[in-house]
């Protein structure tokens, strides 16, 4: 049985094309996996810690081995609960909107909580760095309200899912499977439905072998 971890990056839950295109995958996931467990982070619901000034001094202390506070324990307690929540999964799913070209803030934080050395990452003793999530699938449903398609004239303004897969792949990512619906706003809304369309039937055949 697998563990598989749900992340949905967007807020418009009902109206969102990504989630509505990661639903369908885990809907079809179920089907053909009725025994694995799948776990649901709604990123926008999700009482994520704050990494401000009193996580990054808690973090230096306790992992340079400083002395450090009860309450320097307690703050680096909760960015570690939600790293073990990560790292508990074998596989994972994403719903990841375009938002200014890049990723909605709170999935920002997110990653900025979940990256860090000796837990998702380490630094080898040439000075390279290695990930320490590995052999682990993802797939990711994007959603961007123009195209941005390799060779095109806006390819340069993705930095969606040009930063997401280069920070997983950061943390030992190997194989990401991935699919964009796009345009959902620029053409109209009868393009943006059968673009989406067309995608939740590719995510779900890519679920049966996921």
């Amino acid at each position: 049985m697998s563990e598989v971890l749900y992340i949905k990056g967007s807020p418009r839950t009902g109206r969102s094309h990504s989630v509505a295109v990661a639903d369908a995958f885990i809907d079809s996931y179920r089907q053909t996996h009725p025994d694995d467990n799948i776990k649901t982070i709604d990123i926008f619901k999700s009482d994520l810690p704050a990494f401000d000034l009193a996580a990054a001094t808690a973090k230096y202390k306790i992992m340079h081995g400083q002395e450090h506070s009860e309450q320097d324990r307690e703050i680096w307690a909760k960015v570690i609960s939600v790293i073990e929540e990560f790292k508990s999964a074998d596989k994972y799913v994403m719903a990841v909107p375009m938002w200014n070209f890049s990723i909605p803030y709170r999935l920002k934080q997110y990653i900025d909580i979940i990256v860090q050395p000796t837990y998702t990452f380490s630094v080898t003793e040439d000075g390279n760095y290695e990930g320490l999530v590995k052999d682990r699938p993802i797939f990711i449903a994007y959603a961007r309200g123009g195209e941005y398609r390799v060779g095109s004239a806006t390819e340069a303004f993705d930095l969606q899912k040009r930063y997401l897969e280069l920070i997983l792949g950061f943390i030992g990512f190997s194989d990401v499977r991935s699919v964009s619906i796009e345009p959902t706003l620029v053409a109209g809304a009868e393009v943006a439905k059968q673009r989406q369309a067309a995608a939740v039937e590719e995510a779900k055949q890519m679920a049966k072998v996921f």
